[in-house]
């Protein structure tokens, strides 16, 4: 039997400060978002720039991490899972997203 295995990892800068919601007992989420960057040439041999944006979650101890290092601009990797979710936003449209679930992060 195969194991499929759900993994991601990014190298990137964040592009804001983290967003941090407490809850019971003190267990925290932090949200922020990552850009990465791809580089490449064009027909005209002109480099051009891609950048991707990425929403990131992590709990915990993760989180208090983030909340104690992270800052807009700051360059990291991070592994985690991605997860996909929905919802029904107030006027009844569901919403869809893709997020990264941390669960390592390092900083350069």
């Amino acid at each position: 039997m195969t194991q499929l295995i759900n993994n991601v990892q990014l190298i990137g800068r964040a592009g804001m400060a983290p967003e941090i919601k407490s809850f019971d007992k003190d267990r925290k989420l932090a949200r922020f978002s990552l850009a990465t960057n791809e580089y490449y040439y064009d027909q005209k041999g002109e480099r051009k720039e891609n950048t991707q944006w990425h929403n990131l979650i992590a709990w915990g101890k993760t989180a208090e991490i983030i909340e104690k290092v992270v800052t807009k601009g700051k360059e990291l990797a991070v592994s985690g899972k991605l997860i996909n979710r929905s919802w029904d936003d107030k006027d009844g449209t569901k919403r869809y997203i893709t997020e990264v679930s941390i669960n390592q992060i390092h900083l350069f």
